[in-house]
């Protein structure tokens, strides 16, 4: 109905609209004026019958109503007070058909029009609110039991009973369509907007998913303290762009956000591959982790692996400008912390020793080289080929022993070189 009505009046439906209603009001707004709408014609028939059956007296609470609720529509349409058009309509509706009721000599004479007073705790519901709308409908109980009490006093209308009897079924019938219209609207529009709650929800969900890892996130979710978590032996890899300053002076920067996304994109398409968790990028720094949040005894194989495939592709790349893009990487592995930091930008992150070395087996690196520390040596030697370096003099760590991981051992392994 509410498509059918805005076809013919497009503008009906944006009386009283003000640029900062939220959704909510806006419905609101557009179905209490639906309500007033429907209601409007009932008025003016109502009346027009009774004045036809000898009842001008009767014909007056109708009129009334029409008139009083026109001039709330169009004051509404003037200054967009929806406190005081609710309020009006759902105050006429309520009042009106009592009245009423009371001039044809009380409940029955009435053919029980004093129902209409109903749909204004019915619109409170939807208009208002179900603690607001207790209170509309107590007064609809108290309106209905004077009715009642009252109806022996009063002098009775002079309808016809078959006029009586067929209001009987007007009043039920109207009562019944407009009570059932406007739940239907509203329920569907209610509908509607858990569906897009739902879509947000699934769409916040993923955006949860790309931020923190799948186990994480619903303990985010659910748990209001600190998120953290021992591991005794995970590994660590970080990679980064040599030169990468140079390279961004002179790449223009839609060119240099393209080939770090173009990456990077490949770097997390190997997440999956080998289940490896990716931590955070920095510029052009990339860090992941094997064996967090869920433990696994091959971390450091894993890491190996995704590594040398890394180094694979960027060897594939061909050069940019006359330069071939290098990179370094590096990997160490042993007992850290992982955690959720932050309370509107959520980061999970890696605290420890390990995480510290495996950073400079990154910066310490060769070009085009995967470097490697002695813990991480300890647990892949015997599957992969490593090179020994040597001792490195490392900043804040003193003398380390470093290698450099070549491929695997097997046989037709990645990276064997």
């Amino acid at each position: 109905m509410t498509t059918l009505l805005t076809d013919f009046f497009p503008n009906l439906f944006h009386l009283g609209a003000r640029p900062d209603d939220t959704d909510e009001v806006r419905i609101r707004k557009r179905y209490l004026l639906l309500m007033a709408f429907i209601i409007l014609p009932a008025g003016a028939v109502w009346g027009a019958i009774y004045w036809v059956f000898g009842e001008p007296i009767a014909a007056l609470p109708p009129w009334a109503y029409l008139t009083l609720s026109a001039l709330s529509i169009f004051i509404f349409a003037l200054i967009a007070n929806y406190a005081f058009f609710r309020f009006a309509e759902m105050g006429l509706i309520l009042i009106v058909p009592f009245i009423l009721g009371l001039t044809l000599g009380g409940f029955v004479p009435s053919s029980a029009v004093v129902l209409w007073s109903l749909l204004a705790p019915i619109g409170a519901l939807i208009f208002y609110g179900p603690r607001q709308a207790l209170s509309w409908f107590v007064a609809y109980l108290v309106l209905v039991l004077i009715s009642s009490v009252a109806e022996p006093f009063l002098l009775p209308s002079n309808l016809p009973a078959l006029v009586v009897l067929a209001f009987f079924l007007m009043n039920i019938g109207s009562i019944s369509f407009v009570a059932f219209l406007l739940l239907y609207f509203f329920m569907r529009e209610r509908d509607r907007a858990l569906v897009q709650v739902s879509i947000e929800r699934d769409k916040s969900e993923t955006l949860l998913l790309n931020i923190l890892p799948k186990e994480i996130a619903p303990r985010l979710k659910g748990d209001h303290g600190t998120i953290a978590d021992s591991y005794e032996c995970a590994s660590i890899l970080f990679a980064d762009i040599v030169n990468f300053t140079p390279w961004s002076a002179e790449l223009p920067p839609d060119e240099m956000v393209e080939m770090l996304n173009e990456i990077f994109s490949y770097f997390d398409s190997l997440l999956d591959t080998y289940g490896v968790e990716k931590i955070r990028t920095i510029g052009d720094n990339y860090m992941c982790a094997a064996g967090v949040p869920t433990p696994r005894p091959d971390h450091a194989q894993t890491l190996a692996r995704m590594a040398l495939d890394m180094r694979a592709y960027i060897r594939s790349r061909p050069p940019r400008n006359g330069k071939q893009l290098n990179f370094r990487i590096g990997i160490n592995s042993g007992a850290l912390v992982a955690g959720v930091i932050g309370t509107k930008k959520f980061v999970y992150d890696l605290w420890g020793d390990p995480v510290n070395v495996a950073a400079r087996m990154e910066s310490y690196g060769v070009p085009g080289k995967i470097q490697i520390g002695h813990a991480t040596f300890q647990l892949i030697h015997n599957e992969f080929i490593c090179e020994p370096r040597g001792i490195l003099e490392v900043k804040g760590k003193g003398k380390m022993a470093t290698w450099f991981l070549v491929g695997e051992k097997r046989k037709n392994a990645v990276g064997v070189v």
